[in-house]
């Protein structure tokens, strides 16, 4: 059977059903593993290991410990068995010479994957180990179903991702992986904490589909009898809740959606997070960028270099500031502010291999072009700045450059992993702006596409000048973690249905 066959297989039924059978003996004689809810685990497996870690070979201490852990390896008749905890693996000893009737009964029934508690002494072996010499063992949970013939390191990628309970157990290197992620969330989050930032909460479910260029999801309210979608971005709830005053600088951890398709950068479902401050403009959100990331990494990897793939990324700040004009012109010679006529552009475009629909807008042809011929040789961290307005519909535009954005985008390794500006407040300008792009999306037989009144009616209310970050979680844990796809740092990626 091939490597993929055996670790996507479902379990032999023979072998479900004498895990069944180990249980009931096991009931009958000691009652059933499910009943017991606690166990008196005095140690984690690292604990021991540092704790004992002057033990000479051969060397035994009189210290009773109780650890627990899920059933690895079983060798030599169980003589020894390896547990694994959250923290690490643990060697196990049984002296088959010497146990009591019940508790050789007890551990003839154990089967890898079982979630086993001992009490014991511990020493060090001959050969250097430091192991614990079982006196006391409890079945604390019954695997029904074995684990996968590489328990050891699943190859399967499609089986990792559907089954990460037993990936989590087999891999140390997703257990690693997931375990920085989610210590960068926390870290990021009292990072901004301790900066007078307060964490708020917006809604998920949308009336209108608003704050980004994105599909959304789509779902019935059956109480209200109304549509509904899952929000694409959490912009401007949060703008609302600075115009109302709740706190001059808010922010929030928090999933969103979007109905577009799968990559190794995209997930239907990810993770983002918004901050606004208000009285500042995009070059404080620049300072708060570099602040952010350069604390994650150091934080994480103790330098401010790190490798990612075959490259060594410096995040030491301050980041370079680059003109996203500027940077195609360097790399393809075209100078697009010489084009300002958006048909002149998208013919210019097209001879440096950059195809664009008719009808686009010279902003447009810019952000193809960059897209295609520089973003991805962007390896170091690098703020580009001076976006076109005309793809910015909510960003400030220069007072003596108005075709141009106080905005930026910071790539890393050529990916974007925030975008920030001076938010605009002028309702009126936002109207016309959010009018001219509802006509945009609109189809030559669509109705009029709907614009969130809510949103400026509050900023007509008075919204003050400040400035707007977003960053993207996934890639940025992909880059702390050296993951190179986005489905290793989610726990639970979005994933067909197996038939």
């Amino acid at each position: 059977m091939s490597q993929q066959q055996t670790e996507t297989a479902a379990p032999a039924i023979d072998e479900v059903s004498r895990r069944n059978g180990r249980l009931a003996a096991y009931t009958e004689r000691f009652g059933s593993p499910f009943n017991i809810t606690t166990f008196g685990k005095t140690h984690e497996a690292s604990v021991v290991k540092a704790k004992y870690e002057a033990l000479a070979p051969g060397e035994k201490t009189t210290d009773h410990i109780s650890v627990a852990g899920r059933v690895m390896a079983i060798r030599n008749n169980g003589m020894f068995i390896v547990i694994l905890d959250d923290s690490d693996r643990l060697q196990i000893f049984h002296d088959l010479k010497t146990l009591s009737p019940e508790h050789a009964e007890k551990l003839d029934l154990i089967d890898l994957g079982d979630i086993i508690g001992v009490t014991g002494i511990v020493r060090r072996t001959p050969r250097g180990e430091i192991t614990v010499d079982a006196v006391e063992l409890s079945l604390l949970s019954k695997a029904l179903e074995p684990p996968p013939e590489k328990f050891h390191g699943l190859k399967d990628v499609d089986f990792r991702f559907r089954h990460r309970e037993q990936d989590l157990v087999a891999s140390q290197r997703t257990r690693d992986t997931l375990r920085a992620r989610f210590k960068m969330i926390a870290l990021i989050r009292q990072f901004l904490n301790d900066k007078g930032f307060l964490e708020v909460e917006t809604p998920m479910l949308h009336v209108l589909a608003g704050g980004a260029t994105a599909k959304p999801f789509t779902t019935h309210h059956n109480a209200l009898d109304m549509p509904l979608y899952m929000r694409v971005a959490t912009e401007l709830h949060l703008k609302r809740l600075v115009i109302g005053g709740i706190s001059e600088k808010v922010y929030e951890i928090g999933r969103c959606f979007r109905n577009e398709g799968t990559s190794p950068r995209h997930n239907p479902e990810f993770t983002s997070i918004e901050l606004y401050q208000a009285f500042v403009d995009f070059r404080e959100m620049i300072a708060i960028t570099e602040a952010i990331v350069h604390h994650v990494v150091l934080s994480l990897h103790g330098t401010s270099k790190i490798k990612f793939a075959e490259h060594e990324i410096d995040f030491t700040p301050p980041w370079p500031r680059r003109g996203m004009v500027d940077l195609i012109k360097e790399h393809t010679g075209l100078d697009l502010y010489a084009i300002p006529d958006a048909a002149a552009a998208r013919a210019a475009a097209l001879k440096i291999g950059v195809q664009t629909e008719s009808g686009v807008s010279w902003g447009q042809v810019v952000e193809a072009a960059f897209g295609d011929k520089v973003e991805h040789n962007l390896v170091q961290p690098t703020h580009v700045i001076d976006l076109p307005k005309e793809i910015s519909p909510l960003a400030k535009a220069w007072p003596d450059r108005p075709h141009v954005a106080q905005r930026f985008e910071t790539y890393v390794n050529g990916w974007e992993i925030a975008n920030a500006f001076s938010e605009l407040n002028d309702p009126r300008e936002q109207r016309a702006r959010f009018e001219e792009q509802a006509e945009q999306k609109r189809g030559p037989d669509d109705p009029p596409h709907p614009i969130d009144e809510d949103f400026l009616k509050a900023m007509a209310f008075g919204m003050p000048p400040m400035g707007g970050m977003g960053m993207g979680i996934d890639r940025l844990a992909m880059l702390m973690t050296d993951s190179q796809t986005i489905r290793e740092v989610i726990a639970f990626p979005t994933m067909r249905p197996v038939d």
